[in-house]
């Protein structure tokens, strides 16, 4: 039996980080993962994401270059040549990784950990007891009970398609789908999308949802709202979706993206004496701890905020107040996050109707343009900005974007929403020219207050 201080069971970016900064501060930290060291984001999420968004840029680029002079021959794109070269980079990421935690003093062990009580985890025929245990196991895709489930794939299967699909349906209405819907039909597909409520994106700033939905569908995505399936049949050559509108849509690949949950089974969670929510999620206090003295669960696995650098946070958070004697809590507020949709969303803070909510009165300032680029092209393609200000104390609680480069922009953003940086200081500050970017200092007048609905049905009574 192995004797370790710390003992995570996941090698996510969440875990990994966890276990090297507890190592780098001398504790004997072990790193339990049945897979591949980088978990979702860097083989079935952000990391393999991005470059396929990268490469279903370059149709767009290719045709917005003749309005700048350029001619561009014939061109084709190569799935299997893309897919291969993911592959190789997704590689070496898991080398560094293997690397960084060899590096730092941590033991990696391969296999699936299964807790035999609160210190003692199983992986395989070994035991290993620790007198701290993470569990940072992640989620994983879900798919929905119905006919013929079996003939469509999840996004954890689309990095890796033999070639690339003539028709696709993607089914679902949150980032994973509205990506994919982007990816693939900039990368030549035929794509229809499938979301059964009014507006994708669902707890996203309304605006923010109602831009994207239009952005996508000038891009060239079928997206059907209001609509979902109910069954999948094959003839042997395509995929037939039955939809809820009584249409048959054909197929080659069908994709459902409608939503993960947290990757428990097989834990041993109760032998421990941990209890998981309805839906899987381990509840966690602000401390990342369990209701267990010794064990603490981090990122998806806990159904907080389930993003790369949450998790990577609330591990280095454990590490500090562990190992380093620098108590540190993670902190939710106000997380920057972008959807790598064509074109991308970015946001900060709180959307219009959660500052509504959460204030007597609030100002809205928002802008829509299209962009320089695109003045000299033909693409049709908008930016959308957005900043929400709490009236009374002018501080800015929450900044949106929908356009090139939101990702990039709202990253900046979130430092200003985090200091607390009032409307006043927005202002003063002055704007690099010609930027897109230059708007969020540039908005001065707040837009006309809504009208009252109930206010305005007194009056006609």
């Amino acid at each position: 039996m192995a004797e370790f201080d710390l003992l995570v069971i996941g090698g996510g970016s969440g875990g990994v980080a966890c276990a090297r900064r507890a190592a780098g501060y001398g504790a004997r930290a072990a790193v339990i993962e049945n897979d591949r060291l980088g978990g979702t984001c860097v083989h079935r999420g952000c990391i393999p994401k991005k470059l396929l968004v990268y490469a279903s840029h370059f149709s767009h680029d290719f045709e917005d270059a003749a309005g700048y002079g350029w001619s561009v021959g014939e061109r084709a794109f190569d799935w299997p040549a893309m897919v291969e070269a993911k592959s190789a980079e997704l590689d070496r990421l898991e080398g560094i990784y293997e690397r960084l935690l060899r590096n730092a003093g941590a033991t990696h062990i391969p296999g699936t950990g299964r807790l035999l009580d609160a210190h003692t985890v199983a992986v395989g025929d070994e035991t290993h007891r620790a007198e701290t245990i993470v569990i940072a196991t992640g989620g994983r895709p879900t798919m929905p009970d119905i006919p013929g489930i079996e003939l469509a794939i999840s996004s954890d299967e689309t990095f890796d398609l033999p070639a690339l699909p003539e028709r696709m349906v993607i089914v679902g209405g949150g980032y994973i789908a509205c990506e994919f819907a982007c990816i693939m039909q900039g990368l030549g597909s035929t794509v229809t999308q499938l979301y059964r409520r009014d507006l994708p994106l669902r707890g996203f700033d309304h605006d923010l949802r109602d831009v994207l939905c239009e952005e996508m569908r000038k891009g060239g995505v079928d997206l059907r709202l209001n609509t979902n399936a109910v069954s999948l049949s094959s003839d042997g050559s395509a995929t037939a979706v039955a939809t809820t509108t009584g249409e048959t849509i054909e197929a080659d690949q069908v994709l459902f993206a409608t939503g993960r949950k947290p990757n428990v089974a097989g834990l041993g969670l109760e032998t421990a004496g941990v209890e998981p929510a309805a839906g899987g999620a381990i509840p966690v206090d602000g401390s990342s701890h369990t209701g267990v003295a010794n064990i603490y669960a981090i990122g998806d696995v806990t159904d907080r905020i389930n993003l790369t650098p949450v998790a990577i946070h609330e591990g280095r958070c454990i590490a500090e107040t562990l190992y380093n004697d620098n108590p540190q809590k993670p902190d939710h507020r106000d997380v920057a996050t972008a959807v790598f949709t064509t074109p991308e969303l970015g946001t900060v803070g709180l959307s219009e109707e959660e500052a509504r909510e959460a204030f007597p009165a609030v100002d809205i300032y928002k802008t829509r343009f299209r962009p320089l680029k695109h003045t000299l092209t033909s693409r049709e393609e908008t930016i959308f900005m957005k900043l929400v200000v709490d009236r009374a104390s002018d501080r800015v609680v929450g900044c949106h974007m929908v356009g090139y480069g939101a990702g990039e922009a709202v990253q900046l953003l979130g430092i200003a929403v985090k200091a607390g940086a009032t409307k006043a200081q927005f202002d003063a500050t002055m704007a690099v020219h010609p930027t897109a970017a230059e708007e969020f200092v540039t908005m001065y007048e707040p837009v006309p207050e809504p009208a009252d609905p109930a206010a305005a049905e007194a009056a006609q009574a």
